[in-house]
């Protein structure tokens, strides 16, 4: 049976060494690393899961708790925490819990099945989950963020996102602006709407009441919010979205409705998930840099399960608006800016695609 002894020994590094390297240790330098992992493929040498449970307490396992699976962004969200946990040489456990405090989950921690948790979804009012906080539990929000709880915690700035959309609509001349509301018990939706709102008013164009309708962050709901939008006797020129979903469903409701996508009405999202992307949508939307995001939270964490008395630290990464086809790709451009140059809406950057023309693609 080869054991680890047979990998140090062909390594020419101690046991301890490969310990390291088995734990993920940033200890080990990586040329050092990289000896050992080929020694163990060299040798086939298969550490026993068990065993180094037993002697570390560690399960090398990280608990991912997320709410809605049918939602584009989380499997991508899971896709980047997979690859950042892989490279750090732990294994992943997903819970798709309808309860975003995650009590199977933090019962899971308890008993030590998973040496932490990342929690993509909360609300608040999860005692079970404000408990562990208060315990010091390996326990770190991502996306999703409370400020009630002193907690790890990486999100993305939704406050300017909504900011650089509201600037964005503003100074290409829009003046009838709808809004479909997420979910208002979750961080990302109040602070999307409270940036979008708050700098509409400071722009002299307040949102008008029967101009917004609450889509839930679901296609289904947007599409039927959307239309109510678009049937008033006044409706908006442009409708920003609470995240991509719902941007889908407000673009699929034009679409029933005859009306195209972005000649009658522009339509910007929210995440920049895949489906955004794609040609029959082409939406605009801001950008959260998911896999930088996910590579900080399984940092934290796991520093976070070495040291549990390392005081909270909260990590807030820029937004980004990509302009597409779905607002006719006309950001503003002051006289003085060079066509190269990105523009820059609310301090966050303005990427255009490729496509500089608006396409009438039957919308």
């Amino acid at each position: 049976m080869v054991t680890s002894r047979d990998v140090a020994q062909l390594a020419g590094v101690s046991q301890m060494t490969v310990s390291r390297v088995l734990q993920g240790s940033d200890k080990v330098a990586p040329a050092t690393r990289e000896r050992v992992l080929a020694a163990m493929k060299e040798v086939g040498y298969r550490p026993h899961a068990a065993a180094r449970t037993m002697r570390t307490r560690r399960t090398s396992t990280v608990g991912v708790v997320v709410a809605d699976i049918t939602n584009p962004f989380y499997p991508q969200l899971l896709e980047a925490v997979g690859a950042a946990l892989d490279a750090a040489g732990q294994r992943m456990v997903l819970w798709n819990a309808p309860d975003p405090g995650g009590s199977s989950a933090l019962q899971a921690l308890d008993e030590g099945i998973v040496d932490g948790l990342v929690f993509t979804t909360v609300t608040e009012g999860s005692e079970q989950l404000a408990e562990a906080v208060r315990r010091g539990d390996p326990i770190l929000l991502l996306h999703r963020g409370l400020d009630s709880l002193e907690c790890d915690q990486v999100t993305t700035d939704n406050l300017n996102g909504g900011r650089a959309v509201a600037d964005y609509l503003v100074t290409t001349g829009h003046t009838r602006i709808g809004y479909l509301q997420g979910p208002e018990q979750t961080s990302t939706a109040r602070h999307r709407e409270r940036g979008f709102r708050d700098r509409l008013a400071e722009l002299g164009r307040p949102l008008a009441d029967e101009l917004t309708r609450q889509a839930g962050f679901a296609h289904d709901r947007a599409r039927s919010a959307m239309r109510e939008l678009l049937t008033q006797d006044d409706p908006p020129t442009a409708v920003f979205c609470a995240n991509d979903l719902t941007a889908l469903g407000a673009v699929d409701a034009a679409v029933s409705l005859g009306r195209r996508v972005p000649e009658d009405v522009w339509v910007i999202g929210y995440d920049d998930i895949a489906l955004a992307a794609w040609d029959s949508y082409d939406i605009t939307t801001v950008r959260q840099p998911i896999a930088d995001m996910a590579r900080a939270a399984v940092r934290l964490l796991l520093e976070r399960i070495d040291d549990r008395s390392l005081p909270p630290r909260k990590e807030l990464f820029p937004s980004e608006l990509v302009i597409r086809s779905s607002t006719a790709n006309t950001p503003a451009q002051p006289e003085n800016r060079r066509p190269t140059e990105a523009p820059v809406h609310s301090g966050i950057p303005c990427v255009r695609t490729l496509s500089s023309q608006p396409q009438d693609r039957g919308l």
